[in-house]
């Protein structure tokens, strides 16, 4: 019962510090993780009077082909872009009160943008936290739509519990970024094309040494390889050299 309590107070001071109608009743708080731009994923977690929600917890894998290796502002429009495109099709989502988002005043406009563009902008309020000089917690700053940047007294409950929200997305960003990295490690690509089980890309791997010699292999060495029939080797070209 004290932790249900001290949670609506904590809601309750978010109303008060952001200038809102009522507390939230569902906060998305947003993070992108990426390595050098390499295995880039975004990702949300969910928290509201109960708690962190970690059923409603969700990621994405960047998609968007034009989006340069490393573009924060590029991710996160992608991420909003799908995330709210599915809650205008989907009745049965509930929308979030608060968004807050892991940056500055650029993922604030990158964010702004996208729901202006879906015509959603108003139904829900934006907020963006930008970390502190050398990277301090409790001297971060606060960014929204039609407010100058401000920043909280440090040492305050409600700060503590938005700095809570902002570490535990980028703990399950990270955390998804961490497995999306080494599952590439346990996977070859010979997986992936058709016709090829363990005997062939048995076979194949103890011909030619590894899977990028037979990437750069030609269908006629291919059919070298006892059970890789004409079609097969051609496929298997095809599929390394689109």
């Amino acid at each position: 019962m004290a932790d249900t309590a001290s949670q609506k107070k904590l809601l309750q001071g978010l109303v008060d510090v952001f200038d809102l109608s009522d507390p939230p009743e569902r906060i998305e708080v947003y993070d992108n993780s990426h390595i050098q731009g390499t295995n880039s994923v975004g990702a949300f977690i969910v928290a509201g009077a109960e708690g962190f929600l970690k059923r409603e917890y969700r990621t994405f894998n960047i998609k968007d082909m034009e989006t340069k290796p490393g573009d924060d502002y590029a991710m996160m429009r992608e991420v909003m872009r799908r995330r709210f495109s599915r809650l205008m099709k989907d009745e049965n989502l509930i929308w979030p009160d608060l968004v807050l988002i892991d940056g500055g005043k650029g993922q604030l406009s990158a964010v702004t943008e996208i729901l202006g563009e879906l015509g959603v902008l108003e139904r829900t309020v934006l907020v963006a936290i930008a970390k502190g000089p050398d990277r301090n917690a409790g001297r971060e700053s606060f960014h929204m739509n039609g407010r100058p940047e401000f920043t909280l007294p440090p040492r305050t409950p409600v700060l503590y519990y938005l700095q809570r929200l902002r570490d535990e997305a980028h703990r399950f960003a990270i955390g998804t970024h961490r497995a999306k990295r080494k599952k590439p490690m346990h996977t070859n690509p010979l997986d992936a094309i058709d016709g090829i089980g363990p005997g062939r890309k048995k076979a194949l791997l103890a011909y030619f040494g590894s899977a990028k010699a037979v990437s750069q292999a030609s269908s006629e060495d291919l059919t070298k390889i006892e059970g890789v029939s004409k079609m097969l080797a051609q496929k298997i070209h095809e599929y390394f050299n689109e």
